[in-house]
């Protein structure tokens, strides 16, 4: 018989609010969180705005030794672990411990906590020779980025598939696509799976600023992430967590848990091409959104939500137009498309499981959430990208595509959950 894979479980730390239902509504109202960054002097930088997250580890549940201990993307990550447990019902050591697995997203990892310690054994970069005796004692946990999931895997009681998923900008897709491979594949029965991203920091707002992929937008912040509008400048920086509960349907239908929807397929490409170019006529892309419909049994003209990466670059946006018209054919044009990062900023690797979740929640609600701040569309991006205000309608099935650096290209399905054997 077919292994069925549903989400019975979501949490999320987002920017603009903690928690699922805070971010959820805020994605419905269109409401930016971007602004001026906070956690350091942005001055010296062209881009000078992020969507960044007001979280205090111990007001969310941490110990004072976790907040020591770990950087902010473990934190982040415990913090939507601990919500998606409880959303699912799910008590960390029940079942069996074989089949429970985790597998977690990350680009950047520890990205904060590295920059801080090499800050400190260098003496500000003053010194080549660094001195270790000024590092923190915990500097492995930031080093190897499996220590998120690690951390997560001991604290689920998780003794199955546990692992990493680090492919840049669709980390957070993948990670998913890998555990809902898990599922369906038969090696466990129950994941938890997301991913996790706090790359707000001076090394990463300067490496973005000298390929110029990021927004010099600065005076007005809450616009400053335009996608598929006609005077976008480039991406937001953000932060962020999503975790999700994935289990085989009979394991969920046999402690009685709650069910969001079923995951139907999920593909990925790579274009072999340019390390952060992308191909003008979405090839890659298409093949990962057509790979997936057809694993999933689904017809274009019946998805009733896509979420694009929708990334505010020029390069990426006219890139995911052109995939969506190769792959989807004439329903392009009718599917309602939209792109949350205005809203919550692109947190890199754990952007893709925050949409995920959006995709999840929009199923649930019956909403398509829109594209804030698209008030001039560009003539080349001219699909029904959503702008400014959500719209109520019945979704069977959402779409959530990413792209990353490296040219990898990423494709998940959500459809609502019937219960009708397949």
């Amino acid at each position: 018989m077919t292994r069925r894979c549903v989400v019975t479980g979501i949490g999320v730390v987002a920017p603009g609010g903690t928690g699922r239902e805070e971010f959820w509504s805020r994605v419905v109202a269109g409401e930016p969180a971007t602004r001026r960054i906070s956690s350091f002097d942005p001055t010296p930088f062209r881009s000078r705005v992020a969507a960044e997250i007001d979280f205090d580890p111990v007001t969310a549940g941490l110990s004072h030794r976790d907040a020591r201990r770990f950087d902010r993307f473990t934190l982040l990550a415990l913090a939507a672990w601990a919500e998606a447990l409880a959303d699912s019902g799910w008590e960390p050591g029940a079942g069996d411990p074989d089949r429970t697995g985790v597998s977690l997203g990350t680009a950047v990892g520890a990205t904060i906590r590295l920059e801080q310690e090499y800050v400190a054994v260098s003496d500000g970069g003053r010194e080549w020779t660094v001195d270790g005796r000024y590092a923190l004692p915990f500097l492995y946990d930031a080093l190897v980025p499996s220590s998120c999931a690690a951390e997560i895997a001991a604290r689920t009681g998780a003794a199955g598939p546990v692992g990493t998923v680090s492919t840049g900008c669709t980390s957070g897709i993948d990670s998913i696509g890998a555990a809902y491979e898990l599922v369906v594949d038969g090696a466990a029965d129950l994941m938890v799976t997301g991913a996790s991203d706090a790359p707000i920091s001076p090394i990463t707002v300067a490496c973005f600023d000298a390929i110029r992929a990021t927004t010099p937008l600065n005076d007005e912040p809450a616009r400053a992430s335009r996608p598929f509008d006609a005077t976008r400048q480039g991406f937001v920086l953000g932060e962020g967590a999503a975790v999700l509960v994935l289990e085989e349907l009979s394991h969920a239908r046999a402690r009685g848990a709650r069910v969001y929807c079923e995951i139907t397929g999920y593909a990925a490409r790579a274009n072999a091409f340019h390390m952060t170019g992308l191909r003008p006529d979405g090839t890659e892309m298409a093949e990962a959104i057509r790979e997936v419909l057809r694993v999933a049994r689904v017809d274009a003209i019946d998805l009733g939500y896509v979420n694009a990466h929708g990334s505010g670059t020029r390069q990426n946006d006219r890139h995911e137009t052109a995939a969506f018209k190769k792959a989807l054919g004439s329903a392009a044009f009718d599917v309602p498309i939209s792109s949350i990062k205005a809203v919550v900023g692109h947190s890199l690797g754990a952007i893709g499981s925050l949409e995920t979740a959006a995709c999840a929640l929009a199923i649930r609600d019956g909403v398509v959430p829109p594209t804030a701040n698209l008030q001039a569309p560009d003539p080349e991006c001219d699909l029904d990208y959503t702008p400014l205000t959500a719209r109520e309608t019945r979704i069977d099935h959402a779409l959530s595509v990413g792209s990353g650096f490296g040219g990898f290209q990423s494709a998940i399905l959500l459809s609502r959950f019937t219960g009708v054997p397949v």
